[in-house]
């Protein structure tokens, strides 16, 4: 029987499986947090009314955790919402070779500039083409539908620029999706060989071999999707899907047994829903792909976004754009967000008394280690 939380059983009755050096550090860490996530292992908060006591055990706060997870993504939404101006919006969504995808994920180090890539190469052929600057944010992606691993970029773009040297912005900035791909597709094949040239890019094939093969993919078509959104809420939404959250939603477990992994997903060439069986293994090694190293972001941005840029542009676009720019929102506090998402107050006991803080319990040592 599925529990509440059927990610974090995986974990739990699969620790000897991934809790040793074979992963890598970050694995360890994140999958450990979420194994403890809300257990007495992390501490909790008393509180207590006059008839009750409750505990409430501290989150862990993982990117990779599903609760978590979703809490951060919702403060990160409110957040945009507040910052970004109300204007329409472009998704663009750079996509490689499938043949690809292999070299970043043995070599996890290169992934980290992919971000910059495709932001530089989106504002080069604006500026290009109209000399404006945009805004961009760009959440990098390295999950297919099954849970195996496929590197690529979802970009928010703003549909319009600021042009500097005129000093107006520019309403309607149309991309040309296929100089696009060109110029995606020379960025990262450059930024390939530039890696095998200087050693940093380790594959099983020989440098002769590894040349002629990134030459082949050179000189085929890759695929860029261009999507067009009416408002920020609605790419907020569409990015709040990739950003921050684990590659798995905890409504897709169908089963899990000591031996295997069962979950449904929605397959796009078949357009049906189907099954996916993968031994514990199999299933821990695919999760285990998509934890970030640590100090990489889940969002990167750049253009009129980038913090530097942003303090001093800001005001200009707003003004521009005849708009009021917002306060940042305060951050919303764990009782007020189970009011806001879940409609309930956790501090009114049965009794329909408010319970008052009353003291902490430190962490307790987890002795499954």
């Amino acid at each position: 029987m599925l529990s509440s939380q059927p990610l974090k059983q995986v974990l739990i009755n699969s620790r000897s499986v991934w809790n040793h050096a074979a992963f890598r550090e970050a694995v360890r860490e994140n999958f450990n947090k979420i194994a403890i996530c809300r257990t007495p292992a992390l501490g909790a908060e008393r509180y207590a009314s006059g008839s009750e006591e409750k505990e409430f055990c501290h989150p862990c706060r993982s990117r990779s955790c599903p609760s978590c997870g979703h809490r951060a993504t919702i403060l990160w939404q409110r957040e945009q919402s507040a910052t970004l101006p109300d204007i329409p919006y472009r998704g663009v969504v750079l996509t490689m070779p499938n043949v690809l995808w292999p070299i970043f994920q043995r070599n996890r180090h290169l992934l980290h500039d992919l971000p910059a890539l495709g932001a530089a190469v989106i504002q080069q052929w604006i500026n290009a083409k109209y000399k404006a600057r945009v805004l961009l944010m760009v959440v990098p992606h390295t999950f297919g539908r099954h849970l195996t691993f496929n590197a690529h970029l979802h970009i928010l773009v703003s549909a319009g620029g600021l042009s500097e040297s005129e000093g107006r912005w520019i309403s309607h900035l149309p991309i040309n999706k296929q100089a696009l791909m060109h110029m995606w597709r020379f960025a990262v094949i450059t930024y390939l060989r530039a890696a095998l040239n200087t050693r940093a890019l380790t594959m099983d094939a020989t440098p002769t071999e590894l040349k002629a093969f990134l030459t082949t993919q050179y000189e085929r078509w890759w695929n860029i999707d261009l999507h067009h959104f009416t408002s920020k809420e609605q790419f907020l939404r569409y990015a709040g899907r990739y950003a921050r959250r684990p590659p798995i939603a905890q409504r897709r477990f169908v089963k899990i047994t000591d031996k295997e992994v069962v979950f449904w997903t929605d397959d796009l060439r078949q357009k049906r829903r189907v099954i996916d069986r993968y031994p514990v293994e199999q299933f821990i090694a695919h999760l285990a792909d998509h934890v970030p190293d640590r100090y990489r972001h889940a969002i990167r941005y750049f253009g009129l976004l980038v913090p530097g840029s942003k303090r001093k542009t800001s005001a200009t676009i707003f003004m521009l754009l005849r708009q009021k720019r917002r306060p940042r929102p305060k951050r919303l506090g764990w009782r007020a967000s189970i009011q806001k998402d879940f409609r309930r107050d956790p501090l009114i006991d049965s009794a329909g008394q408010t319970m008052r803080w009353i003291g902490r319990r430190a962490p307790m040592p987890d002795r499954r280690h």
